[in-house]
């Protein structure tokens, strides 16, 4: 099948700001080497050192302020995979973090910037460090001192469109006394949220049928505390941490559906309620001990636990307009899930040669997810049940218990080989066993095994030139909650998804090459990664119809698929225009896709299209002000996803994000931002089909569109 390609005036557009910036980074350039004509004698190695000197003149606060003010750099979130494997993008001391639900922003908002020493961009590959698999990695060096202590304090406001205030605030203390160091930290984040929605609905033939408007207002506060305590003597090294977050909170859903036409007459109103129960904890540590000949032994553990409950309870009132009309309960959904994982790895390295290192690495990780999904309606056969919240169950989608267990070990080994002093090579092989069972509502065991090499070749063409080929096969994760019966979550029309206990992990081999010019005096990055993926067994949705009067999907894997695409990203400071302290940053990701829908068995694409992001910040240090924006425009369209009974086009918003701060007495910062600023919506358009989509049928379209509004926040922040 061939596929035309059209260039949207959007992707121009972003084209042409990717050119705008690449000339102004060129003028930058020019204007470096002229301010600085020895611009040759630059460091070597693949190590960019940012002194906590350089910076100084912007007041920080965290670690976080520090990391936003260096060009190119960005810090990943976790992966939130399974096992502990070797990647991540950040180091604390040359250490990588024991855990897996602290993210690595939050561990940096909580370091004061007076704490650090210098702020290591790391390059180049090496046995010596505690990740791999990276384009670039972070090293924050914290000050070696004898004694030092340090409180951090942020109290904060949000303002909802609503008009509704919600504070919150954060607290942490950090402390070394000689060889032990402790941080405790404990933070209330407001999460609350207020959603309007418009949806249209038409018959085939584009008469309007039905207008629903909805209102839906989340009140969460999310409350975390966390201990890590590490302790470092001669040659030996320990860390241990401790997490443990809730965030339980009520969601209130009300919609009032209304005849199209000029009398706009209300005709049903539809209430739910959702109790949500969400908290998790975490215990991680790891210790370490390096040998005389410089070779390190380490031993890392995490076990943890995530609970996701909630109960949905929809009331139906069909004659709003009545005095003595009432509602009647329509719908009860029970959904259980826990997740809790128990993981140890030792991994050790050692030095073959001057040039050459090795890392041995063996990783053992329990996974279990215990589920349970009760739907309870007020039509069928069967008796009611209070199991069932007094409605009618519908056992036929309903999980009522299982268990997916998996047991998994992987074994690998990674080779460094410094070629010379501009080529790095890190070669490296995985294999990885392990077993899944299913128990509970259905029965089901399965063994895997794979094998994953990669190669990743690094080569400094000049001192500020880099070229990054990757080449390597990796296996996706599983997700359990396919196994078995899930809500669904994304229309209200269909309650649940069902469950596929014979899904395989889908293989993937990963194709990338990487350039990376960093302008003279480290005053811009300017980066293209592209990228291909080849897969099998791609994951989508299947037909699992047992009762052909109600249609109903799940995951499946259904055959071979690609995805290719580039990054283009530019960071750079205004030299050129007399701003040094001024940054700019833009990116432009192009992607595309192709694999054979299972249900309609045309060519579809997967994931979405791109993005182009646009941000700025200026630090006026004489006035100790700081102000910027971060703008995001996805390139939408030319994807849908089909399901079994419908098929949807989304549309993601543009965001624009405006910040300013400024420093007072001393060392007290208040940041006034501004969230979702232009107030923009997501927008769905949806086809509904008699029966499955592949009849053709059409029965309804819908037009929805739904936004929060802008939500202004007041961050007063200070260390002491």
């Amino acid at each position: 099948m061939t596929r035309k390609i059209i260039i949207s005036p959007v992707i121009r557009a972003s084209a042409l700001s990717l050119v705008a910036f690449s000339l102004g980074a060129l003028v930058n350039l020019a204007y470096a080497t002229e301010q600085n004509p020895d611009l040759e004698a630059q460091d070597e190695s693949s190590t960019v050192i940012y002194p906590a000197s350089f910076f100084q003149p912007y007041n920080p606060v965290s670690v976080n302020d520090m990391i936003d003010r260096i060009p190119g750099v960005s810090i990943s979130g976790n992966s939130g995979g399974r096992g502990l494997g070797s990647g991540g993008d950040l180091l604390i001391n040359g250490q990588r973090l024991a855990g897996k639900d602290n993210s690595p922003r939050d561990q940096l908002s909580r370091i004061a910037a007076r704490e650090v020493e210098r702020i290591e961009i790391i390059r180049g590959t090496s046995g010596e460090l505690a990740v791999r698999g990276s384009g670039q990695v972070v090293n924050v060096v914290l000050q070696d001192s004898g004694a030092r202590a340090s409180t951090s304090m942020e109290l904060s406001t949000d303002r909802q469109i609503d008009g509704s205030l919600q504070p919150g605030g954060s607290i942490s203390h950090s402390r070394q006394s000689g060889g032990l160091s402790v941080m405790l930290s404990a933070a209330a984040d407001p999460q609350y949220w207020r959603e309007d929605r418009l949806e249209r609905s038409y018959a085939p033939d584009l008469t309007p049928t039905q207008v629903m408007e909805e209102d839906k207002v989340r009140d969460r506060m999310r409350y975390q505390t966390s201990a890590i305590m590490g302790y470092q003597v001669d040659q030996h090294r320990m860390q241990l941490n401790a997490l443990y977050a809730t965030a339980d909170h009520p969601v209130d859903v009300d919609r009032s559906y209304f005849a199209p036409g000029a009398n706009n007459q209300l005709t049903r109103l539809e209430r739910e309620q959702f109790d949500n129960v969400n908290n998790n904890w975490e215990v991680g540590g790891d210790y370490e001990y390096t040998f005389a000949d410089g070779s390190r032994a380490l031993l890392l553990f995490i076990v943890n636990s995530d609970t996701n409950d909630y109960t949905r309870n929809r009331f139906d009132n069909d004659s709003p307009g009545q005095r003595d009309s009432e509602e009647r309960k329509t719908l009860f959904i029970d959904s259980d899930r826990q997740t809790q994982e128990r993981i140890v790895q030792t991994t050790y390295n050692w030095g073959l040669t001057d040039t050459q290192d090795m890392q041995l690495g063996v990783e053992r990780a329990q996974t279990i997810l215990d589920s349970a999904l009760l739907i309870g309606r007020d039509s069928g056969s069967a008796a009611p049940s209070p199991e069932f919240g007094g409605l009618r169950p519908a056992l036929g989608v309903s999980n009522l218990g299982s268990t997916v267990e998996e047991m998994r070990y992987e074994g690998f080994a990674v080779h460094n080989w410094t070629l010379n002093d501009r080529m790095t090579l890190e070669s490296s092989v995985e294999y990885e066993t392990s077993e899944i069972s299913l128990s509970g509502s259905a029965s089901n065991s399965r063994q895997f095994s794979f094998i994953k090499p990669s190669v990743d070749y690094r080569f400094n063409i000049t001192d500020a030139l880099q070229l990054r080929a990757t080449v390597g096969k990796q296996v996706q994760q599983l997700s359990f909650e396919n196994f078995s019966a899930t809500a669904n979550t994304s229309d209200n029309e269909q309650d649940a998804n069902a469950g596929n206990p014979d899904l395989v992990p889908t293989q993937e081999v990963r194709y990338e090459l990487t350039f990376e010019y960093r302008l003279p005096n480290e005053t811009g990055v300017v980066s293209s990664r592209f990228f291909l993926r080849d897969l099998e067994d791609q994951i989508g949705r299947v037909d699992a119809t047992v009762n052909p009067s109600s249609p109903i999907s799940a995951a499946g894997n259904i055959g071979d698929a690609k995805r290719w695409g580039v990054y283009l990203d530019g960071s750079t400071r205004l030299n050129m225009l007399g701003l040094p302290d001024a940054l700019i940053s833009s990116s432009l990701y192009l992607f595309d896709s192709e694999v054979t829908d299972a249900l309609l068995g045309t060519t579809e694409r997967i994931n979405g299209r791109g993005r182009f992001e646009l941000g700025f910040q200026h630090d006026v240090t004489r006035w100790n002000f700081n102000y910027g924006f971060n703008y995001g425009m996805p390139l939408n369209g030319g994807n849908r996803n089909v399901d079994i009974s419908s098929i949807d086009w989304s549309h993601d918003p543009t965001s624009l994000t405006m910040f300013v701060s400024t420093v007072m007495f001393d060392d007290v910062t208040f940041r006034l931002e501004s969230n979702n600023t232009l107030g923009d919506e997501w927008c769905r358009n949806r086809v509904r089909y008699d029966g499955t989509t592949a009849s053709g049928q059409i029965r309804e379209l819908e037009d929805a569109c739904w936004s929060a509004g802008q939500k202004l926040a007041l961050k007063v922040r200070t260390t002491f």
